[in-house]
């Protein structure tokens, strides 16, 4: 007869470990899939019976901004989640592989494809020789668009080093540079506008962000301290986007209110691009502020506090459609009205 050793998981009475399975995998890729579509096709279909007339490249400069607004919520969410991590009590939570350096390699080729459309005079380029990029030097919106080519290459690195929470400045420029960007020096109360916009992007990317890191680091969690450990930090995670939430709800209206004046607003919200996609993103968020309620009564009342995960992730992809939403109406004509 002859005497084979015995395995690990034999001897210790655990069965194997299967590798991980191919289906979140494919789940994620669906719904990237699912979400480019939103910026990709949504102007025709919101521009549809309005009169209006759309950018050249609409859904592609959609596309771009989408992957841009995404990348900034990864790291901003990572930062803001490993922060709040600290502060739980108890056993160290194991913090999963940060995703940082590949968001920022994603938007700087973004913005990349945007500095590009904006040195040819906000057209498509057909070829490399209808960029002028030392144009970009001669124009607002150019050096803001290099700015953030910029600040993402920064980021990447800060990413890869020993000091990866000095991220947090070039992702601020970022921000800075998109709020900026988003209200031109002709618009009526320009220095109001980009700051709506700079309180409103920050709070969307420590949101939506967040709470994907939140569930990364919750995954394959179960009971014991581990598990305490992370039903502490989806609590903490849970406070703090409470209040979030008021300061997004608070400075999308206000911004809206001053695009969109309250005597208009209720047409415009149909008979616009701008107004369609505006109300597609408000019946999205009120979506999302649904799950986030049944994600906070579970954790509150369940018996396994862990459970709120389910509806924490179905929270994730509506803000995913949010984040595509957000992209479209940056490619949409804006109904000034003053």
């Amino acid at each position: 007869m002859t005497l084979t050793k015995p395995s690990l998981a034999e001897s210790d009475g655990s069965a194997p470990r299967s590798g991980p399975g191919v289906g979140p995998a494919v789940a994620v890729v669906v719904l990237v899939g699912l979400a480019a579509l939103v910026p990709l096709l949504g102007p025709s279909a919101a521009l549809h019976g309005t009169g209006e007339a759309a950018a050249p490249g609409a859904g592609g400069i959609g596309l771009l901004r989408t992957v841009l607004f995404a990348a900034l919520c990864v790291p901003v969410g990572e930062l803001f989640v490993r922060r709040l991590a600290r502060s739980v009590p108890g056993a160290p939570l194991p913090l999963p592989r940060s995703w940082a350096p590949q968001a920022a390699g994603a938007g700087f080729v973004a913005a990349l494809g945007l500095a590009s459309v904006v040195s040819t005079g906000n057209l498509v380029p057909d070829s490399p020789s209808d960029l002028d990029i030392g144009g970009l030097y001669a124009s607002r919106d150019g050096k803001l668009a290099l700015l953030e080519v910029n600040a993402f290459a920064v980021a990447a690195l800060c990413a890869l080093s020993s000091r990866p929470a000095t991220q947090v400045w070039p992702l601020a420029a970022v921000v800075v540079a998109e709020a900026l960007r988003a209200h031109p020096t002709t618009e009526h109360g320009p220095l109001l506008g980009s700051a709506l916009t700079l309180v409103h992007l920050t709070c969307a990317s420590l949101w939506a962000g967040g709470l994907l890191y939140a569930l990364r680091t919750l995954r394959g969690r179960g009971a014991g301290e581990t598990g305490a450990a992370g039903a502490a930090l989806l609590g903490l995670y849970a406070r703090v986007a409470a209040v979030l939430l008021a300061v997004i709800t608070a400075t999308g209206v206000w911004s809206s209110l001053r695009r969109m004046p309250s005597d208009t607003i209720l047409g415009q919200l149909t008979e616009t691009a701008y107004g369609r996609a505006l109300l597609a993103k408000v019946i999205l968020v009120v979506a999302v502020a649904a799950l986030a309620l049944w994600a906070r009564i579970r954790l509150r009342r369940a018996a396994d506090p862990l459970t709120a995960c389910s509806p924490a992730r179905a929270e994730v992809v509506a803000l995913g459609g949010v984040v595509a939403l957000s992209g479209l109406l940056t490619a949409l004509p804006v109904p000034i009205r003053w």
